[in-house]
């Protein structure tokens, strides 16, 4: 059978949040989803709230995946701990809240799901994720997927991770800059693979906040509070197609939703 995995690139701010619930139940439809992972760590702007959470997964998420703003909205820390289908890196540590990997049960599949954070120009604290992926791949049952979010600022840290676990995982997309690549593909050994899935935000901005704030911090000023603009939005992300008789990925195909 032939699962259809849906990715969804950055939420960012409440205009984010708001077009994901337009639009998610319609395109996992019209798609035959089967399974959405979406990453919600600017939906705040800057982390995550309870009540952010609430409305991703009343928007149609299944699991809600984070990254270096993890902690920006310290409210969320109890509900990391309380909630299993909300994951922070696994690469983060044991000593924060929360976990960075999942089973889910989904039909007759059973599907894991990875949330990783990369360490170069990022996350410096952090765990090595290609070791860190190793000990979750060996640890427990084998699900039918494995799915990988990969919150990395370098493209070459994101593909070398793809060409690493090529075979062992079912697809690794990436999150955190915001802006979606056209590199979809289905690598050697069967695993999916974009290296950015975008963002869910307002179309007329800079990585989702007012373009004269970005403006502003380059010119070298205060930009002050990242602030969403009006106006319309996009959604972006990926669907991964994958064969449950091999566990591997048949197909991609990027989306856009404005």
């Amino acid at each position: 059978m032939i699962y259809n995995i849906l990715a969804v690139g950055d939420v960012v701010g409440a205009c984010g949040v708001k077009h994901l619930s337009r639009c998610l139940r319609s395109l996992k439809k019209r798609k035959s989803i089967h399974f959405t992972v979406v990453n919600g760590e600017n939906a705040a702007m800057v982390g995550l709230t309870p009540n952010d959470a609430d409305d991703i997964f009343a928007a149609g998420a299944d699991v809600i995946t984070l990254g270096n703003h993890t902690f920006g909205k310290m409210q969320i820390r109890d509900y990391l701990d309380d909630c299993p289908y909300i994951l922070r890196p696994a690469n983060l540590g044991s000593r924060v809240p929360g976990r960075g990997y999942a089973v889910y049960d989904c039909g007759a599949a059973r599907i894991a799901v990875m949330n990783l954070i990369g360490r170069c120009d990022l996350s410096f604290h952090a765990s090595n994720p290609f070791t860190t992926a190793d000990e979750l791949l060996g640890a427990g049952e084998k699900p039918t997927f494995t799915l990988v979010d990969f919150h990395a600022e370098a493209t070459s840290e994101k593909l070398a991770l793809a060409y690493y676990l090529d075979g062992r995982v079912s697809a690794l997309w990436g999150t955190h800059t915001h802006v979606p690549t056209a590199d979809e593909e289905v690598f050697p050994r069967g695993t999916g693979y974009l290296t950015d899935l975008g963002m869910t935000g307002a179309v007329r901005s800079v990585l989702g906040i007012e373009p004269q704030q970005s403006v502003e911090t380059f010119l070298g000023g205060l930009a002050g509070r990242y602030r969403a603009p009006e106006g319309p939005c996009k959604l972006q992300g990926a669907i991964f197609s994958l064969d449950s008789d091999t566990g591997l990925c048949v197909g991609v195909e990027r989306v856009d939703v404005r």
